[in-house]
């Protein structure tokens, strides 16, 4: 079962087409790992006409299975805790009865939803009128990220203060393992939501987060999806990227805080 040059391409051009991802030459080997087993389980003998299958109109939850699996999900509480520290301190320089809301676009398995939602109950109050929406293409992680349920082994990055107020530990069966509280579990919404696709109506938003999305993208695509994103933020809202990405030519209208953070400032014409 080898994938030939000719059958990548057109794979690639399907990607492109389901979720608008760039997926070049050198990702050729990661997609016949991982796809290997959806064709024993489809029992089709050629990655050709596993291809054909996707592209039955009736075969829509095979669809997803294959953009799942083509899809990177790696992600961590805290990741890049410089953006949360910033964060923390923008939030708490902020009226305390002002609304606030954030999304997490590529919220994957939700530990930046958990991270962020820890960071507005601790600086603002459980109770207080934030709100946070998290985001994916992929609606196995999505139903991970609301499910809050994670392996200890997973939870390091978590500082202790935080761990103590909004994670319970887990015993008997569920030993080894935390659950975020309720009182976080009730401010936040998930969706599934393609960036690739016109966005929903899911409102405005204080800060957005769009981390190690846009590397997925050719040039193209970051720029169609930059666009679709900037129209959700706030007057002087914030759009954070992962610190590696650099938005540079790609908006007039973001303003470089400092590494991966943004500040959405409308140009407008004189």
């Amino acid at each position: 079962m080898q994938l030939n040059d000719a059958t990548f391409a057109r794979f690639s051009a399907w990607m492109r087409e389901q979720s608008g991802m760039h997926m070049p030459e050198s990702k050729k080997t990661l997609l016949q790992q991982r796809l290997l087993n959806r064709l024993t389980a489809r029992q089709v003998s050629t990655y050709e006409a596993y291809l054909r299958l996707l592209q039955d109109p009736d075969e829509v939850q095979e669809q997803a299975i294959a953009v799942d699996l083509l899809t990177t999900h790696e992600t961590f509480f805290f990741r890049e805790r410089k953006h949360f520290d910033w964060m923390q301190h923008e939030v708490a320089a902020r009226p305390k009865n002002s609304s606030l809301n954030v999304w997490s676009a590529a919220s994957s398995t939700g530990e930046e939803i958990w991270s962020l939602a820890m960071i507005l109950a601790h600086q603002l109050g459980e109770q207080a009128n934030w709100h946070v929406l998290g985001s994916d293409i992929s609606l196995r992680v999505i139903a991970q990220a609301k499910a809050a349920h994670y392996s200890l082994n997973r939870v390091d990055g978590i500082p202790s203060v935080l761990m103590r107020k909004y994670c319970l530990k887990g015993v008997g069966k569920q030993d080894g393992s935390l659950l975020i509280v309720p009182a976080l579990r009730n401010k936040v919404e998930f969706r599934v939501i393609n960036l690739a696709l016109p966005l929903p109506e899911i409102g405005l938003f204080d800060f957005i987060f769009l981390r190690n999305v846009l590397i997925y993208f050719d040039v193209n695509g970051k720029q169609d999806i930059l666009n679709k994103v900037i129209k959700k933020l706030k007057s002087n809202a914030y759009l954070f990227v992962s610190h590696s990405e650099s938005l540079y030519g790609l908006s007039e209208d973001l303003k470089l805080i400092q590494p991966g953070i943004y500040q959405y400032k409308s140009v407008v014409a004189a």
